[in-house]
């Protein structure tokens, strides 16, 4: 399955912090592999970022029956779990199927209680936030305009676009995704500053963009309109998010562990990105969706929500790749997952009771070939653990 890459420039939003950022780097994106192995479980020492707190009590993961070996070729060699392992650089794999962890597995100097930055796998977190505020009541509707919640886009192209063309990326504004371009929308977002009234600097940089065509229509990736997403989510809830995730779902839910997630030039937490974790606090994401968002006996995202925001939306060009609200959809078997650059993932698929969680350090954001990899490997497994 072919994939647009999945993190912006939006991390550049730290600002100042970039003085803390190991010697002679200017962007996360060009970090070395020593700088990676040494920055991505340790961001808070590159950037300023804000705690999600775990409870008291941890949601448990036992032990079950050991995925069997698997074996399968791909671009003309064959590969097992630790070949796989190897070729793409994985810090983390954790599989787990029917709520048992059935393989876990660290590299490349990592330890379990070791965070690793998730990059845009936040996306889907942010779209979940936005879920449980419709749920409780801070937000109305998906179909409610975008400036009844960020009225400083009022007077912008994105008057009479909905959240849910903003959670679809169908906004039909104009953008630049090229990251090879420093003048691009999404190297030049995040850098700004605030707008006339105090807007965060991001909301001021989108209020300036025109128009392409009609709300609705078409998807294109935009970073950007994810962190208007979580941006959104903070002015209705009048909460930060780090603060919003531990409650609905961190604390409830039983994360093991501490998260923190990246701050931007105003101090909101950044929707599109950096939300850092351990393994198995990916993987209990994984499972606290696919059981349908139950946490401490509630259910947190409305299920029709869950639903839309988990199923094939928009086209995005790309063989068996839809696009559901902030998740990537496996049109083919009913899976689903949340992907982030440097390759970081949560594959979930209901119909085989099955999580897979993945933590890399690519060599390089977005490549076709390790992301092909990483499906072959998805598919193996599946295969592999199918009946159990």
């Amino acid at each position: 399955m072919r994939r647009i890459l999945l993190a912006g420039l939006c991390f550049l939003a730290a600002g100042t912090a970039w003085a803390a950022a190991p010697p002679g780097i200017n962007s996360i994106l060009f970090w070395t592999p020593a700088q990676q192995l040494a920055g991505y479980p340790h961001v808070e020492r590159s950037f300023p970022v804000r705690a999600v707190r775990h409870g008291k009590t941890v949601y448990p993961l036992p032990i079950g029956k050991p995925a069997p070996p698997v074996s399968f070729s791909f671009g003309g060699k064959t590969f097992d779990t630790d070949k796989f392992i190897a070729a793409n650089r994985l810090s983390g794999l954790l599989i787990v199927k029917a709520g048992k962890i059935v393989l876990e597995r660290y590299a490349l100097g990592r330890k379990p209680q070791d965070r690793w930055v998730s990059f845009s796998v936040t996306k889907s977190i942010t779209s979940l936030l936005l879920g449980a505020a419709i749920s409780d009541g801070y937000i109305k509707s998906i179909d409610a305009p975008v400036t009844d919640y960020l009225p400083a886009l009022k007077k912008s192209a994105y008057a009479g676009v909905t959240i849910r063309q903003l959670l679809t990326m169908s906004s039909g504004v104009k953008w630049n995704e090229d990251y090879a371009d420093p003048h691009s929308d999404v190297a030049r977002f995040a850098l700004g500053n605030p707008g006339p009234h105090g807007e965060n600097p991001i909301v001021s940089y989108m209020a300036k963009l025109p128009r392409a065509e009609k709300p609705g229509v078409h998807f294109v990736y935009k970073t950007g309109e994810s962190d208007l997403v979580g941006i959104l989510v903070e002015a209705a809830t009048h909460k930060h998010l780090a603060d919003y995730l531990s409650e609905k779902i961190w604390q409830p839910f039983g994360m093991e562990a501490d998260a923190t997630w990246m701050l931007d030039r105003s101090g909101s937490e950044i929707g599109g990105c950096c939300v850092s974790m351990t393994l198995r606090d990916y993987a209990r994401v994984g499972l606290f969706v696919m059981g349908g968002t139950m946490a401490g006996g509630k259910r947190v995202v409305p299920a029709d929500y869950l639903k839309a925001a988990t199923m094939h939306q928009l086209p995005t060009g790309y063989p068996n790749t839809g696009y559901g609200f902030q998740w990537w959809i496996h049109d083919d078997n009913g899976a689903f997952e949340a992907e982030g650059i440097f390759g970081q993932s949560i594959y979930i698929n209901p119909r085989e009771k099955l999580v897979i969680a993945m933590n890399s350090a690519w060599p390089v954001a977005d490549d076709e070939v390790h992301d092909a990899l990483n499906d072959a490997y998805q598919r193996a497994i599946v295969a592999a653990l199918h009946g159990r």
